[in-house]
Formats: C-alpha cells, sequence, structure tokens
C-alpha cells in the first residue's frame, strides 16, 4: 500500500461524471508479423496477462481516507479480473476513419469504474477501411486514469507489453497473484494524523528552496529576459463547460519534414513546430467560425520533472508552462518565430523558479479542502465566469523511433486522447514514433461538432508552414 500524491490525487477529485479524468491512446497494430499472420482476441490477453508485473498500475485500486481527512492510497486488488478490463469490438463495415475515431471518443467518455484498477483495453477490428493500414491490422484504445500515470510515465506502461521483436521476449514469472487486505478506517485516520503532524517539517523544507526561486525571478524580471506572463487569454468556444461526450481527431506528419520545419529559425525546437502547426489550425477553424479573437490563443503545455531515477515510476511528476500560439499571425513562418520567441521565455521563467518547486507545493493544499473546491467549481459552474489561464493544452510526449510489437503484431501507429474539464474542453496529445509525429485532439461535442473539418484544418497550417519555411523533404 501506498499514498498517491496530491497531484496525482487532485485527477481524483476533479472526476466527474462529466469530465472523466482518464488519457488515452489509439494503438493500431499490423498482425501480419505474427506467426501465420493472424492475430486472435485470446493470444492479446495471454500477452498482456504475462506483462502485469511490469507495471503496478495494472493491480491497484485506489481506497478513500474516510471524509477525504488526506489522500487516498493505491492497494493492490485482491480480486482483479483482467477480462473486465481488456474488452473486444468490431466496427460495421466500411470500418474507416471517422468510425474508429467516433467509437474511441465513445469509449473515452466514458468513466472508469473507481473501485477497480483504473485502465482499460478495448481491442477494435474491421478497420479494413482506414487508408494506409494493412488489411487484417487492428486497434486497442487504451484508457487510464490520470492518477495512474503522466505522459511520460505513460510511455513506460505502454513500453512493458511491447517487445522489440516479432517473437515476444520471455517474462520471468512471479507467485501467483494474491494483492493485499484492504486497511481498515481507523488504520487510514490513524496514517492521515500522522501525516498531519510531519506536514510542517516537509512545507519548511519546500519554503526554503522557494526563497532562492523567487530572488532569481526577481532578477529575470530585472534583465528583461522574461515577462510578466498574461493570465486572461481571450475566451473562446472551448472555455466554457463541457458536456460529458467527446470527440476525437488526429493526423499524422512526417517527423524529418517538421525538423525541416524547425531549421528554419535558429535554436526552434520540434515542439516549437508542433505549437505553430496547433496555432495556425486554431486559427483557420476559429476564422471559419467568424470567431477569431484579436489576441492570441494560450497552450499550456506540461513539462517533465521526472529524474532519470524516477524513469519507471507512475503517478504524475509534471509542471507547466503557458505559451502564445501565434493565432493573432497570419504568415506562418513569423508565427513560428513568435511561438518560439515565447517558448523560450517561458522555459527561462520555469528554469528560473525550478519546476519541481512549482509540484511540490500541490502536497501541502489539503485534502478536504481540493475536494471541496474542485466540486464547486463543477457544481456551480465557474467555468461561465472565470477564466484558466489557458485556452487548451498541447502534450508532446516523444515515443522511439523504432518498431515495437505487442503479441507479436507490429505497432504501426498511435493517437492520444486526453480529459478535458469544465473552462478546457480542447487537448491535443503529440505522439512521435518510427520517423512520423501524430498530433491528435479530444474536444467536447458541443464545441467541436466537425472534428474532421478540424483535421483539414491541421493539414492546412502544416502545408501553410511547410510551404512558407521552404522545407522540401518527403518520404519516400
Amino acid at each position: 500500500m501506498h499514498q498517491l500524491s496530491g497531484q496525482d490525487a487532485s485527477f481524483l477529485y476533479f472526476e466527474t461524471p462529466r469530465t472523466p479524468m482518464h488519457i488515452g491512446a489509439i494503438m493500431i497494430y499490423d498482425p501480419s508479423s505474427v506467426d501465420g499472420g493472424k492475430q486472435g482476441f485470446k493470444d492479446i490477453l495471454r500477452a498482456i496477462e504475462s506483462r502485469l508485473q511490469l507495471s503496478r498500475s495494472f493491480r491497484e485500486k485506489v481506497v478513500h481516507v474516510p471524509f477525504n481527512l488526506d489522500h487516498p492510497y493505491w492497494v493492490e486488488d485482491r480480486h482483479f479480473d483482467l477480462e473486465y478490463h481488456v474488452r473486444h469490438i468490431r466496427l460495421p463495415e466500411p470500418g474507416d476513419w471517422r468510425q474508429l475515431c467516433i467509437q474511441a471518443a465513445r469509449l473515452h467518455s466514458r468513466a472508469l469504474d473507481l473501485t477497480r484498477p483504473l485502465w482499460e483495453f478495448t481491442v477494435v477490428e474491421g478497420l479494413d477501411a482506414v487508408p494506409g493500414l494493412p488489411r487484417g491490422s487492428y486497434a486497442i484504445v487504451l484508457k487510464i486514469h490520470h492518477a495512474c500515470i503522466d505522459g511520460m510515465s505513460g510511455v513506460d506502461l505502454v513500453e512493458a507489453i511491447h517487445d522489440l521483436e516479432p517473437v515476444p521476449a520471455e517474462v520471468a514469472k512471479t507467485r501467483p497473484w494474491t494483492g493485499e487486505n484492504e486497511p481498515n478506517p481507523l488504520e487510514l485516520m490513524f496514517r492521515a494524523q500522522m501525516n498531519n503532524i510531519t506536514q510542517p517539517f516537509r512545507f519548511a523544507e519546500v519554503l526554503a528552496r522557494t526563497i532562492p526561486a523567487l530572488g532569481r525571478l526577481g532578477q529575470g524580471f530585472a534583465e528583461r529576459r522574461f515577462e510578466q506572463p498574461r493570465v486572461q487569454p481571450p475566451r473562446t468556444r472551448f472555455n466554457k463547460p463541457v458536456s460529458g461526450h467527446c470527440v476525437v481527431e488526429g493526423r499524422r506528419f512526417d517527423l524529418q519534414e517538421v525538423r525541416e520545419i524547425k531549421g528554419a529559425v535558429p535554436n526552434a525546437t520540434i515542439n516549437d513546430a508542433v505549437l505553430t502547426i496547433v496555432g495556425g489550425a486554431l486559427r483557420i477553424y476559429l476564422e471559419e467560425k467568424l470567431e477569431l479573437p484579436d489576441e492570441s490563443l494560450i497552450a499550456m503545455a506540461p513539462i517533465s520533472v521526472r529524474s532519470e531515477d524516477q524513469k519507471n515510476t507512475m503517478g504524475n511528476q509534471v509542471a507547466a508552462m503557458n505559451v502564445a500560439l501565434g493565432t493573432d499571425i497570419g504568415d506562418p513562418l513569423e508565427r513560428l518565430r513568435q511561438v518560439h520567441d515565447a517558448a523560450a521565455a517561458s522555459k527561462a521563467m520555469t528554469r528560473a523558479v525550478g519546476a519541481k518547486l512549482m509540484t511540490d507545493y500541490s502536497q501541502f493544499i489539503p485534502s478536504t479542502t481540493a475536494a471541496l473546491a474542485a466540486r464547486l467549481y463543477t457544481e456551480y459552474r465557474l467555468a461561465d465566469r472565470v477564466n484558466l489561464p489557458f485556452n487548451c493544452v498541447v502534450t508532446n510526449v516523444p515515443g522511439p523511433q523504432f518498431p515495437l510489437y505487442s503479441a507479436g503484431a507490429r505497432l504501426v501507429t498511435q493517437f492520444g486522447m486526453g480529459p478535458i474539464y469544465d473552462g478546457m474542453g480542447l487537448m491535443f496529445p503529440v505522439f512521435s514514433y518510427c520517423g512520423y509525429i501524430m498530433i491528435s485532439l479530444t474536444a467536447c461535442r458541443e464545441m467541436m461538432p466537425d472534428p474532421a473539418f478540424f483535421g483539414q484544418c491541421l493539414d492546412r497550417s502544416f502545408t501553410e508552414l511547410k510551404d512558407a519555411t521552404g522545407a522540401r523533404t518527403e518520404r519516400a
């Protein structure tokens, strides 16, 4: 048994029937590399079962402290049932890309059962009309609660069920699963009391690191290395209370072409290019709706603070920076320059404060206060009155540039899905894998009733940026 951090627990506190707080992915596989060229559901089930011991999150469930006196605990589930967590469906003919996205969005809109380990895999067959996929391909739609993982630990979880070769590697067998007994309420309340006693000492340690950070921040402002961040971004259709239904869409771009694009601006990064593509797509989309604000939209970009020795640990270890997306700039190359400058300034400010220091303070928000604040924000629809400091989230998770295999089937591509919530109804998960970069979106269905059109906006934004920067690289 081990306790959730304050940051992990916050995703449980913010969960409502309309706003499930899980992240996900659409992972598409080609079974032609399997012996016999055909993959059975039971083969997939056995392969996942053989890897369960490689990640704690697979078989741990949440136990809450009475009256929310402290953050919840992870407990090994004695009644773990693999067949509950791994499901199987098939798309009706023709089985095209929009059908897959619609089905993934339906699955993603449903909350996980919070009394069980917080993940689900759904095997989806019938993808023969999806362009560019080998015949017989299937998808796994993954859902795992954000309380379990962030983007980087999500990569570690995906690695646990994949191999580098079509023939699955042997995994050492462990003792039969038994789980552990749930702690009784009195034990949990005693632990909460002990944590409250030691809390002031932990706070003093974080406060001691805060004082020099404030000095570095003040010096940065004095030297004009960064500016005061804008706390009131323009209000858009995406910044209202969300419905309980989402849409999913995604596009795949050549990673080398993105490298060529970012090379047009000195010191620009791939992430700068991705933010610019997203900014251009939002500009095109909102112009079409006659809703483009005069000021730039702001994206929140998570930053991993996971150290190398924490690489295989679960949970959330992220800070964040806000970046203007340049939606107010028509010229794509100038937009890239502005995004790079804004991102560089935001990174400088984050370094001055210390990204990990930002997350440490979440440990000291009382659990009762955090849970009550989350409930009030939702019940009183405060998103109608209060602006968040960003319009959307863009999270970029680099992946391996070599093929992965699961149960012998080759991973062809993957698209991300993320949580949306009141005040932030648009999220862009970004993955890179095997020479491509995939920009996906998850949005409230009422805010974006036409996700396929937004996919076209992403294509157009990429093409315009590529033409403006003179990138000519093309995949053979």
